[in-house]
């Protein structure tokens, strides 16, 4: 008899562990999520451009969810501090990452060791902005277009040269990526930050950079440099009169930074969908639009599965560029 009831009672506390594990999910669903605050990590530092899209986009996803969603700067290794810590934080919703080209798509092919790995640590949630990069050069060059540029390129035979924030950025990808899509040589001159590479620029000692419209968009309204491209499907509102790289002959020269929502590698479901929702709603906000185009990034809201694709697009294109170049940061 005893026995019986033992058995009965391990029977009963199994079927009850068994009940919570299957009704935890229920119980979320069913829940006003979010309940509490959402912390965004932001895996540079404060005042940049993820940063700033960061908190524009927080603020009204906070409205939409009808919570607050705190955006946290953890910079540090190229991104890979902070989004190392999202890795392996708790899959509850409630921690979310604001990942870039470099933290997704760049990085992984740069770096060996990285705290983690985009598709196993990672569930998407929304793309939110691309921005495009911009090809320029120095005012004083004769070149008029992308096409004459490259002609110019064929001449020299490497005697052009590009500066780029650093060896394995983003503008230094899309400098090899030119050279192998046109069948030229430039040679590229690596900076610590994109600041002096401009200022190098507009002092005639290299003769291209490729960067986002922001930091080029004084020195081309002062007449230091020349904007002959955008490397995208669309032209920039505050460029309306700079071609696309398709538009100039380069159809396949497309070549953007990027900044995505992604969570911890098994967030429920539903907070998944809400928080994709809520980001899809923001960014139909006009008052967000207009701030977002002002710094060139385009709004590019997706579902989940849409992003997913994207980032795996992404990091085939970079990789492949990395391999073929030849770049090697360790």
């Amino acid at each position: 008899m005893n026995n019986f009831k033992g058995r009965h009672l391990t029977r009963s506390v199994a079927m009850a562990a068994t009940m919570t594990f299957v009704a935890t999910p229920a119980a979320f669903a069913e829940s006003a999520y979010p309940e509490r605050p959402i912390t965004m990590v932001v895996p540079y530092a404060p005042g940049g451009g993820t940063d700033v899209v960061a908190r524009l986009v927080a603020k009204k996803m906070g409205e939409e969810l009808g919570g607050t969603i705190v955006v946290d700067n953890r910079p540090g290794a190229g991104g890979a501090v902070g989004t190392g810590a999202v890795a392996k934080a708790a899959a509850d919703g409630y921690t979310i990452l604001m990942g870039t080209a470099s933290t997704h798509a760049i990085n992984p092919a740069l770096h060996k060791n990285l705290p983690y790995e985009p598709r196993q640590d990672f569930d998407p949630v929304a793309l939110l902005v691309t921005v495009p990069q911009v090809v320029v050069i120095n005012a004083k060059l004769p070149y008029q277009t992308l096409a004459e540029l490259i002609e110019g390129m064929r001449e020299a035979k490497g005697g052009m040269t590009y500066g780029s924030q650093g060896i394995g950025g983003i503008a230094h990808l899309v400098g090899e990526m030119v050279n192998r899509q046109a069948g030229v040589e430039s040679t590229h001159v690596p900076y610590k930050g994109a600041a002096p590479a401009l200022q190098d620029l507009v002092g005639g000692n290299i003769d291209i950079v490729y960067d986002t419209l922001p930091a080029l968009l004084p020195y081309i309204q002062s007449g230091g440099i020349r904007a002959l491209a955008v490397a995208d499907d669309k032209p920039l509102a505050q460029l309306p009169e700079v071609p696309t790289t398709a538009a100039a002959g380069m159809p396949e020269l497309k070549a953007a930074t990027w900044n995505a929502l992604f969570a911890p590698k098994g967030t429920p479901q539903i907070a998944i969908d809400r928080l994709s929702q809520a980001a899809a709603k923001a960014l139909q906000d006009p008052e967000l639009i207009s701030r977002l185009e002002a710094m060139s990034a385009q709004p590019a809201a997706s579902t989940p599965a849409e992003l997913a694709a994207f980032n795996e697009a992404e990091a085939k294109k970079w990789q492949g560029i990395i391999e073929a170049s030849g770049i090697s940061i360790e």
